[in-house]
């Protein structure tokens, strides 16, 4: 046995990371960025898996159409537009770094309960992989091209673009699944499990639901996030005794 070779008590026991997240939620789309930064140099990333869980933040927006997402958090928080626009600023300019490309001039504010829906669409269709490609093509939607995801076939266009087609989903299987309410019950579970756990803001990342994370934080916490996990759910054994020397001598 090499000597820097570790020795566990049982072959590598996988990872769950589960995390709560918004479409209409930019920091969500920053962590996301960041926590897959983290995983991607994490030694156990094949021992890993992401279980992205749904939550609204803004349940009570009317479904339908959208409106600008300025106006929207202005009112919804009572605060000068002035001041919205400035906090925007502030994440754009944040997710600038993430090489993401937020134009809040032209977000809007739609309800995101159906985007979740298509979400858990994705990982019956393709798996986490599916949802991954999923997540961007909604994120990058409603971010960066300003796509109103409230107005009827715009979730079907993400879930093409996303390549639900690969998987023997076409726009008229996705249509299909959205008007007759599918996944509808997956949501609300997540939404029931995010009150049972606590969650008030996202991202909001649990680990084997024994640690939790909360925010857009760095790839070095993450990272931090990630060992904490793996030893707690992977702790060494000992390796059988040798010669060794004690505080009594050798």
């Amino acid at each position: 046995m090499s000597i820097d070779t570790p020795v566990f008590a049982a072959p590598p026991r996988t990872v769950t990371v589960e995390v709560w997240s918004d479409v209409a939620c930019p920091w969500c789309w920053i962590g996301k960025r960041r926590f897959a930064t983290a995983l991607r140099e994490f030694a156990h990333r094949d021992h890993v898996d992401v279980q992205w869980r749904s939550y609204q933040l803004s349940p009570e927006t009317p479904t339908g159409p959208g409106r600008p997402e300025i106006d929207a958090l202005a009112e919804m928080k009572g605060l000068p537009r002035e001041q919205v626009e400035q906090m925007f600023a502030h994440v754009a300019s944040v997710g600038a770094g993430e090489g993401l490309r937020y134009d809040f001039a032209q977000t809007l504010a739609f309800n995101t309960f159906d985007a979740h829906r298509l979400l858990h669409l994705a990982r019956e269709a393709g798996g986490g992989v599916l949802v991954e490609t999923t997540m961007e093509a909604l994120f990058s939607a409603h971010f960066e091209r300003g796509v109103d995801l409230g107005a009827d076939g715009a979730l079907v266009a993400v879930a093409a673009r996303a390549g639900f087609a690969a998987h023997g989903w076409d726009d008229a299987r996705v249509t299909a699944a959205l008007a007759g309410g599918a996944a509808t019950d997956a949501v609300r579970e997540d939404l029931a499990t995010a009150r049972a756990l606590g969650v008030t803001g996202v991202p909001f990342f649990v680990v084997d639901r024994k640690y939790a994370l909360s925010g857009a934080q760095s790839a070095e916490v993450f990272t931090q996030l990630l060992d904490a996990g793996w030893r707690e759910a992977n702790p060494l054994a000992a390796a059988p005794a040798g010669d060794t020397c004690s505080d009594d001598g050798c």
